[in-house]
């Protein structure tokens, strides 16, 4: 197979983190060509879609008691050639957030490829109607008590019935600008007034669970099916669990009540086109779907001993062969 890559600039991924890392080498291992573009370098031609794509070749990382160890370099760049996206067999979306103009642009150069010739993994149109908050809040029954406003009343009225609250930036990633935020705090007027950019920006404020002091699960999910976990920790002097916080991992397992999420979301995220998610559950309750470039596999392996990257190569071949018999 030959598969295209749309990340941010390789040189600056942590091939002992990243999960595009850890799926570009589980499909070079498998013996499939892997090429690599940006958002900025996608086309529209004649009514195709088009990138500057580059071959790209890697060296694994290894794991020596319990750690990545990766060599520099760690990957090799081969030439660039101006080429049409359904020449390849499958292409993943995986540009960080923000989900910006810039992004979205990206999605509509993609919607531009022929998905009766190429998988597109996550669907750009699924992607462009899956806010990683918002996503959430059709599952009523998996959510904590949630409100999405812009009102400072609203907001006010709901952390005073709360007491203890945590308000989250509508596009951000990585934890970035979530703020616990309580009844009485001297702070509200001025937390809200940024958080909304002066009343003109919705954020989505959710009753705090206290078991995100225990941790905040990512569950990966492929096909709507989950796949591996782990559970994040906050670092102590920061109360968001994020591993770009500085929060830990530690090996889980899925609960019942968690499967019993995943089931509840699996036909919606296979109906979006959605097929390699991350949700995040704390304390039984789904907080977020992520579903841009969701992160964990790395550390689910090097926990658990697995190869998830394979599984979700493996399901990109049978997706394919079976398309290709229909």
């Amino acid at each position: 197979m030959k598969l295209a890559f749309i990340i941010d600039p390789i040189h600056q991924l942590d091939p002992c983190h990243d999960t595009s890392v850890a799926l570009m080498e589980a499909a070079q291992t498998l013996g499939h060509e892997i090429w690599i573009t940006q958002a900025n370098l996608l086309s529209v031609i004649e009514g195709r879609a088009w990138a500057f794509l580059q071959r790209v070749e890697l060296v694994p990382v290894q794991l020596v008691e319990g750690r990545y160890l990766a060599v520099n370099p760690w990957y090799k760049l081969g030439h660039t050639s101006l080429t049409a996206l359904e020449t390849m067999d499958a292409v993943f979306m995986r540009t960080d957030p923000p989900v910006n103009d810039a992004y979205l642009y990206a999605t509509y150069i993609l919607d531009y490829i022929d998905q009766n010739k190429t998988l597109v993994v996550n669907s750009p149109r699924g992607i462009r109607g899956a806010n990683e908050k918002m996503y959430a809040l059709q599952f009523t029954d998996a959510i904590p008590e949630t409100i999405v406003s812009a009102d400072k009343q609203l907001i006010r009225k709901f952390v005073e019935a709360k007491g203890a609250t945590v308000l989250k930036p509508l596009g951000n990633k990585a934890g970035e600008g979530i703020l616990f935020l309580q009844s009485g705090d001297r702070n509200f007027n001025s937390i809200v007034e940024l958080s909304t950019l002066q009343g003109r920006v919705p954020v989505m404020v959710q009753s705090y669970l206290p078991a995100a002091k225990e941790g905040d699960k990512r569950i990966i999910l492929l096909n709507g099916e989950p796949i591996g976990a782990l559970n994040r920790l906050s670092s102590g002097s920061d109360f968001r669990n994020n591993m770009a916080t500085g929060g830990t991992v530690a090996p889980t397992e899925i609960t019942s009540r968690e499967y019993e999420i995943c089931s509840q979301i699996a036909e919606k995220l296979r109906q979006d086109g959605l097929m390699f998610v991350g949700i995040d559950v704390i304390g039984g309750y789904l907080t977020e779907v992520n579903v841009t470039s969701p992160t964990g596999v790395r550390e689910i392996d090097r926990l658990d001993g697995t190869q998830l990257g394979y599984q979700v190569m493996q399901w990109v071949e049978q997706t394919l062969k079976s398309n290709k018999q229909q």
